[in-house]
């Protein structure tokens, strides 16, 4: 997880919980506009598949303690392009939770801040998405630099909402500050590598043009807008 215990005080905690509940209300959103879109079973498989894959990223993947809080490799617009942003969104939440209740129950409480911290990113990046890939472009044929924009979005979101929450909860003090920006610097030393994996996935999924139509996958995947 992202916000370690005792960062934000407990008399401080709320403000997570109205955050966290805006974020979950636009994810319902989402979510109920996937429905209609492509039916309620294409959202449960691309929502369990994505809530595997953020699970390993959590527990399998390398992540070490920096500053205020801990470096993961999420690749959050990874699971955005393939699956979708509801998908997306719904696998982060849940991911998210199974950690806290099978690996980290002592992280629960920060449960409102850390996804927070993973939804509004996503969001913040789907908006980019809509600005930066034109109309007629699958994503499987998206360019290097529109990769890079899309993770740099998603990772500074991540770097802003932990920044916030260390300064709401301890201050802005210079020792506060030291921490957030070792944080900052070592986090986004991620952008180095996930727009690379972003464009081998795409790359293996415009190999496999037989999966196009699959509801296991982002419709926008192979079609145009």
């Amino acid at each position: 997880m992202h916000i370690e215990p005792g960062l934000v005080a407990e008399g401080k905690i709320w403000l997570s919980y109205v955050t966290a509940a805006g974020a979950g209300g636009y994810a319902l959103k989402l979510a109920a506009g996937a429905v209609r879109e492509r039916g309620i079973a294409s959202l449960v498989v691309r929502s369990l598949a994505t809530t595997a894959l953020v699970f390993a990223f959590f527990e399998v993947l390398p992540h070490h303690p920096v500053g205020v809080s801990e470096v993961h490799l999420i690749l959050g617009s990874t699971l955005f392009l393939i699956f979708g942003v509801a998908p997306a969104a719904i696998g982060l939440a849940a991911g998210l939770a199974l950690q806290g209740i099978f690996f980290a129950p002592f992280d629960l409480p920060q449960y409102g801040m850390n996804v927070t911290t993973l939804l509004v990113p996503l969001f913040a990046l789907t908006t980019l998405a809509g600005r930066i890939i034109a109309p007629n472009t699958p994503y499987v044929e998206l360019k290097y630099r529109q990769a890079l924009a899309l993770s740099t979005a998603y990772q500074a979101g991540i770097v802003a909402w932990v920044a916030f929450w260390a300064f709401y909860g301890h201050g802005f003090t210079v020792e506060n500050a030291a921490s957030i920006f070792s944080f900052g610097a070592a986090y986004m030393l991620v952008i180095l590598v996930e727009p690379l994996v972003d464009l081998a996935v795409l790359g293996a999924a415009k190999a496999l043009r037989g999966l196009k139509g699959s509801p296991l996958l982002e419709r926008r995947l192979y079609n145009a807008a």
